[in-house]
């Protein structure tokens, strides 16, 4: 079974048939989070950095950005029955987003990457898989099974 995320969505499952998944992971972030002795897991697709950006946007769509977004999926995970010391977990996307010969001003993938690390940092968390940066996008899996991630790259156009 599948469980498809979309842009600023997450989902999270204690189901070992079934497998999470999000396309298209460009400068937006991927984040799948694993607990192996709870058997739960889910992703996370942010598009932004920071909330404060929009704070109304936030409210009504927190997996939008970074910051609330992942205290969100965690938030899940936790009633689901995962411990913050068993989670493993693996990040992908935050991708230029220039045309080549074009200026990346906003950097957006590269900023939701460093917002996510010190949101890890500042709460004690270390990043167990990554796959970040460059110019492809990315599709991100997770197979609640046995917390396998699998990243597949498209050139971007």
């Amino acid at each position: 079974m599948k469980k498809v995320v979309g842009v600023s969505d997450l989902k999270v499952s204690s189901n070992a048939n079934e497998v999470i998944i999000t396309y298209a992971l460009g400068s937006c972030l991927g984040v799948a989070l694993y607990d192996p002795v709870a058997n739960v897991g889910g992703i996370l697709h942010a598009m932004l950095p920071l909330s404060k950006a929009d704070p109304d946007k936030a409210k009504s769509k927190p997996a939008m950005y970074v910051d609330t977004g992942l205290k969100l999926i965690l938030d899940q995970l936790y009633d689901l029955g995962a411990q913050k010391k068993n989670l493993k977990i693996s990040v992908a996307g935050g991708a230029s987003m220039k045309k080549k010969g074009d200026k990346d001003f906003f950097k957006i993938g590269k900023r939701n990457f460093t917002v996510f690390r010190k949101l890890l940092w500042k709460n004690g968390f270390m990043i167990e898989k990554k796959d970040v940066g460059g110019g492809k996008a990315r599709t991100m899996a997770l197979r609640l099974a046995d917390g396998s991630i699998t990243i597949n790259k498209k050139p971007m156009k």
